[in-house]
């Protein structure tokens, strides 16, 4: 069995039936398609969208950080920049 990572689901048809009024339910929460009874995609508001890839942006960030960490630096005084 696939596991379904939303707590709201609609299958296929559903979908292409009432995007808007599916959009307008689920708020801004994500919501498993499902076809054949499997989750085939999930939907996603704008916001949540751009919220997601700003916290993953984030993440890449803090890896870069952690592993520029120890080195090596480069000295700079302020008259070289």
């Amino acid at each position: 069995m696939d596991k379904i990572i939303a707590s709201m689901t609609v299958s296929v048809t559903e979908l292409k039936r009432n995007f808007a009024g599916i959009l307008r339910e689920a708020d801004d929460c994500p919501v498993a398609v499902l076809n054949h009874n499997r989750p085939e995609a999930y939907l996603l508001s704008a916001a949540h969208y751009e919220r997601l890839m700003a916290y993953l942006e984030d993440l890449e960030d803090a890896r870069t950080v952690r592993e520029r960490a120890d080195g090596p630096f480069v000295e700079v005084g302020l008259d070289d920049l």
